[in-house]
C-alpha cells in the first residue's frame, strides 16, 4: 500500500513561500482508480522491478535538472522526500520511468528552510508539450510530454498518483502555497502529469 494522503505534507516547513501556485492547465490523465493508504513502515507487496532506475530527471524549457534517488515511505506512512532540495526522489515502490504501465512518480521539494529554491520550483513554469526527459541506469532515457499541472489541496491528492496499472504516465510532485506554519507548511501539491513519447 501506498502513502497518498500524506504525500504533500512531505515537503519542510519554511518562513515564507514561492510565488503563488500558477494557473493551471488541463486536467489529471485519466486513471484507474486505486486504493493506496497511509502505511507505517515499507509497503508490502512491492511490484517485482524490471525496469531500470531512474538516475536524473531534465525538463529543458523550464531548467530543470535533477539527479534522482529512490525513496520510500517514512516510519509515519509519509512518502520520503530526500532533503536536499536540488535532489528528486524516485517513489520506488510503484513502477519505474519508462514502464509500459502505471504511474511513476518523482517527488521534490519547492525549496528550502532557508527559502532558497529547490529545482522542483521550476514546474511552476511548465507548459503543455513540454519534453521531460528521465535517464536512467544501463538503458537509454524514457522520454514524456507534459500534458496537464494542476494544484490539489495535499489531503485530496488523487489516488491515482501511485497506481501501478493501465496507460503509464511521469507523474512529478512538489508543494505549493498557501503556506501555514501552524497546519505543518505547504496546504497543497503541484501535480504534473506526463505521457510517453512514442519512437
Amino acid at each position: 500500500m501506498v502513502a497518498v494522503a500524506a504525500l504533500a505534507a512531505f515537503l519542510a516547513v519554511r518562513p515564507a513561500p514561492p510565488d503563488p501556485a500558477p494557473a493551471d492547465f488541463g486536467t489529471a490523465a485519466p486513471a484507474a482508480p486505486a486504493s493506496p493508504s497511509r502505511t507505517t513502515g515499507t509497503p508490502s507487496g512491492a511490484p517485482p522491478r524490471s525496469d531500470p532506475p531512474p538516475s536524473r530527471v531534465l525538463v529543458p524549457d523550464i531548467g530543470l535538472d535533477a539527479p534522482v534517488r529512490p525513496v520510500g515511505v517514512t516510519g509515519s506512512g509519509e512518502v520520503a522526500v530526500p532533503a536536499d532540495p536540488d535532489v528528486a526522489g524516485w517513489y520506488r515502490f510503484g513502477p519505474a520511468p519508462g514502464s509500459d504501465r502505471g504511474s511513476a512518480v518523482l517527488v521534490g521539494h519547492v525549496d528550502d528552510d532557508t527559502g532558497a529554491l529547490g529545482e522542483f520550483a521550476a514546474l511552476y513554469e511548465v507548459r503543455p508539450g513540454d519534453r521531460v526527459e528521465v535517464r536512467r541506469t544501463g538503458s537509454r532515457p524514457a522520454d514524456y510530454r507534459v500534458v496537464s499541472r494542476v494544484t490539489v489541496p495535499k489531503d485530496d491528492l488523487p489516488a491515482s498518483v501511485f497506481r501501478r496499472t493501465d496507460a503509464p504516465v511521469l507523474t512529478l510532485v512538489t508543494c505549493a502555497p498557501p503556506f501555514d506554519p501552524e497546519r505543518g507548511g505547504y496546504l497543497s501539491n503541484l501535480v504534473v502529469t506526463a505521457e510517453p513519447l512514442r519512437d
